[in-house]
């Protein structure tokens, strides 16, 4: 969990300084919404399932990583922006399978039960996503993208599945993460939607 916890935080530190250094932030912006989006869900859930103080202030490797890899964006910043969009989508996408994996693992550590530990798991995915967009004045990116929500719940929910039925911890990481990201990809791919209501 841990791993997987540090890893998550490390790429969407650096997706939260892309969408800073897009909106044309400062270097303080820059590593705020690094910040925000590598951690924002993390406190969420630890908030929300008695895990206080939450790892980002408790533990300083996740703060520290956070602001590292914030500032390695800025500072490379004319490579990082070069990034291809196929490229960032895997990367989200891989931070979202890491976070949902961790977040539910976490949930479920604390005794939550099955159901709400795979809601954990998924605000933990896009929770920094979300504060994000809303520090930047938009509609979170995490409601209205090619099931974006719906693939950190599927892995959360493999997960547990997994180990309900005695597949070993780290093999049922292993088949949660995948779940996720591949149901990410497959529907940025095919552009797979939930229903929504068109305004007429």
């Amino acid at each position: 969990m841990l791993v997987a916890d540090l890893a998550g935080t490390a790429v969407f530190a650096v997706e939260g300084a892309i969408a800073a250094m897009h909106s044309q932030l400062d270097l303080l912006g820059v590593m705020v919404i690094a910040f925000i989006v590598a951690l924002g869900g993390g406190v969420t859930r630890d908030v929300l399932i008695g895990a206080t103080p939450p790892n980002a202030v408790a533990d300083w490797r996740y703060p520290a990583l956070a602001f590292f890899m914030g500032g390695l964006a800025f500072v490379c910043h004319e490579q990082v922006l070069g990034w291809s969009g196929s490229t960032l989508i895997v990367l989200d996408a891989a931070g979202l399978a890491l976070f949902a994996v961790a977040g539910a693992q976490k949930a479920l550590n604390f005794g939550i039960t099955p159901f709400v530990a795979m809601l954990m798991g998924t605000i933990t995915g896009v929770g920094g996503g979300v504060i994000r967009d809303i520090v930047l004045a938009r509609i979170p990116v995490v409601l209205q993208a090619d099931l974006y929500a719906s693939s950190a719940f599927v892995g959360a929910a493999v997960l547990i599945m997994g180990r309900r039925l005695g597949v070993s911890p780290v093999a049922a990481a292993l088949l949660a993460g995948a779940a996720c990201l591949t149901l990410r990809l497959l529907s940025v791919h095919f552009g797979w939607q939930l229903p929504k209501v068109l305004d007429a």
